[in-house]
């Protein structure tokens, strides 16, 4: 298991200049400006070609898949054009529409969906992100010291301190998990319903009431969901993440055949050692760890999420 972070320390592109921090977005533009020059150059060649991404928002957000994106040009010798880097509706409309050849998000019922629809190929993780335990500043039930995600599970249930079940399916998924794999049963005496207006204002519910999380670290880290008085204090245990996976157009999707081609060589090339170790390399220019390779995860037989 990876070291455990104890200290604290995502949708448009527009949107990433007053989010990220200078150095990350500085990396993120220079990325998107080498990418341009990789287009260019290309556009030289009577073979060029373009595929076009639909990415859900924390991937650019983090600034990981401009950085990526741009190493793929190079090595493919293919334009890669983000046409979405939106929330998971605005993503999945944009790919099912044809505006998009290939599909990053988290894997999902709505992916799957497309799949079963025949809009889109099988689903195949290249990458995962994290999630984490948030909580007070004075960490009552000492989460900062338990040694993975259900250690810190543990500690909350025995001592009945509050927690939030957020709305937020990723959260869910890994909650629920750590619990089923602990064997807490939740109880209204310490679980509280996530009230909040929105998904990004639930830390002020947690503030107020003095509660637990977990949540995605990238919203966290780049200001999308954080309040005052709480701070990460978990972080770093594999189980806690969550997988991307990327899809390319199935048998209805409104694809060119060449257009299908292209889709299929980056699909390709996410996975493979090449873009495989591509990502680590971006994952730290963006002053990660924010994204995590897809062979990251440990699994065990019969231990399904």
């Amino acid at each position: 298991m990876a070291t455990l972070c104890r200290d604290g320390v995502g949708f448009s592109m527009a949107l990433i200049a007053s989010n990220l921090s200078r150095r990350t977005f500085a990396l993120g533009s220079a990325a998107w400006a080498s990418g341009a020059g990789a287009g260019q150059a290309l556009q030289g060649s009577t073979d060029q070609s373009t595929v076009r991404v639909a990415a859900v928002g924390g991937l650019a957000l983090c600034g990981v898949w401009p950085l990526l994106a741009a190493q793929a040009e190079q090595d493919l010798r293919l334009r890669v054009q983000t046409v979405a880097a939106t929330p998971k509706e605005g993503v999945l409309q944009a790919f099912a529409q044809g505006a998009a050849e290939v599909l990053l998000i988290h894997t999902s019922d709505e992916a799957l969906g497309l799949e079963a629809a025949d809009l889109a190929s099988a689903a195949r993780v290249w990458a995962w992100n994290e999630h984490v335990v948030i909580g007070p500043e004075t960490d009552p039930v000492g989460a900062a010291r338990a040694r993975d995600g259900l250690d810190a599970m543990q500690r909350i249930a025995q001592a009945q301190a509050p927690f939030i079940a957020l709305r937020d399916p990723g959260s869910y998924t890994v909650v629920q998990r750590l619990w089923r794999r602990a064997g807490i049963r939740a109880n209204e005496r310490w679980v509280r319903m996530d009230t909040s207006p929105t998904s990004q204002s639930v830390m002020h519910q947690a503030r107020v009431q003095q509660a637990y999380v977990v949540a995605g670290h990238i919203p966290w880290a780049f200001g999308k969901m954080t309040a005052p008085g709480l701070r990460v204090l978990l972080r770093g245990d594999p189980q806690m993440r969550r997988p991307y996976v990327v899809l390319t157009p199935g048998p209805r999707h409104p694809a060119s055949v060449r257009a299908r081609h292209d889709a299929a060589r980056l699909a390709d090339y996410l996975i493979s050692p090449a873009g495989q170790a591509a990502l680590q390399v971006v994952d730290q220019q963006a002053g990660g760890p924010w994204l995590f390779a897809r062979s990251s995860v440990p699994h065990t037989i019969g231990d399904i999420p």
